[in-house]
């Protein structure tokens, strides 16, 4: 399956980040290279270093980037670990760093990575195919109440313990190991009014399982100041977002960084030392316009974060 992800927010993304031709540019989470493309082509004598941990995306983005310049590198990894990727080409302070965090469109449409409960496979979710925990770990060999802890803190599930005690019943009788069977788990454990009236039943829960497995929350938590830490003065941080426990992140993340004391409000010196050490650019979340609404569906989600370097 060829590797297609339609970027989202694209245009807002590059004006965002304001590119220098002889800028050195990150693109933590490259995928096919939707985003990077773009940012590769204003980029007279700079470079672009794109991280992505899904094999598939790697290649995908050094075919379509090759097409266009050599002024790229690409490397396996997290966007956590970009401290040490940057420290590993010789890069000290880059100009600007983009994520759009989440799973693409050939993740979810590639049934043996196990992503979507539109497809049967194998219960995987894995962005990094060499990763320790798949989802069938999870499902198959934690407590009733870790997997309830796991639904209720990152798909926010209202059945969260029902489910939870479906599971441990049923792989008792026989390990769930397909996409299939876990949906049919979920179907059975939440009430069929419940299930008439909302979405797709197993849609919170394999977001929950999703971000379980690849630790995306406590990735990101981690990241942001690292990321902002390695910006050149005047550099931007443009992060894209999915859904509200990410962008909840951002946000907060953000607003520490903008702070300039955090020293409880009474205490009449400063003793935190804290600096402010960002400009929040947006204020408010940018949104798709009504236009890429209609023809990228993904982006209905889709929040943007910006953020510069003090």
């Amino acid at each position: 399956m060829d590797f297609s992800h339609i970027p989202v927010l694209h245009e807002q993304v590059i004006e965002h980040l304001q590119i220098r031709p002889g800028g050195i540019y990150v693109d933590g989470t490259v995928g096919g290279g939707g985003h990077s493309s773009e940012i590769l082509r204003r980029l007279e004598d700079g470079l672009l270093v794109g991280i992505d941990q899904d094999d598939a995306a790697l290649a995908a983005a050094e075919k379509r980037l090759s097409a266009i310049s050599d002024r790229f590198v690409l490397a396996k990894g997290n966007f956590v670990h970009m401290d040490a990727i940057l420290d590993e080409n010789g890069i000290d302070r880059v100009d600007g760093i983009l994520l759009d965090i989440g799973v693409s469109s050939h993740q979810f449409d590639t049934p043996e990575r196990g992503f979507s409960y539109r497809f049967d496979g194998p219960l995987d979710m894995r962005m990094d195919g060499d990763g320790d925990i798949r989802a069938y770990d999870i499902v198959n060999r934690y407590s009733a109440d870790e997997i309830t802890d796991i639904l209720l803190r990152y798909g926010e599930e209202r059945w969260a313990k029902r489910i939870a005690e479906f599971i441990v019943s049923e792989r008792n009788i026989q390990p769930i190991d397909t996409t299939f069977r876990l949906v049919e788990i979920i179907k059975k454990a939440i009430p069929a009014k419940v299930r008439r009236d909302g979405g797709h039943p197993a849609k919170k829960s394999f977001q929950a399982l999703r971000i379980a497995v690849n630790r995306e929350l406590e990735v990101l938590e981690e990241a942001i100041p690292m990321m902002v830490d390695r910006l050149k003065p005047k550099g931007r941080l443009a992060i894209i977002t999915f859904h509200s426990l990410e962008d909840r992140i951002v946000k907060n993340t953000f607003k520490y960084l903008h702070q300039d004391c955090i020293c409880p409000p009474r205490q009449p010196i400063c003793t935190c030392n804290k600096k402010r050490e960002i400009r929040i650019v947006t204020r408010k979340p940018v949104v798709a316009d009504d236009a890429e609404l209609a023809t990228n569906n993904r982006a209905h989600s889709a929040k943007l974060r910006v953020a510069e370097k003090l």
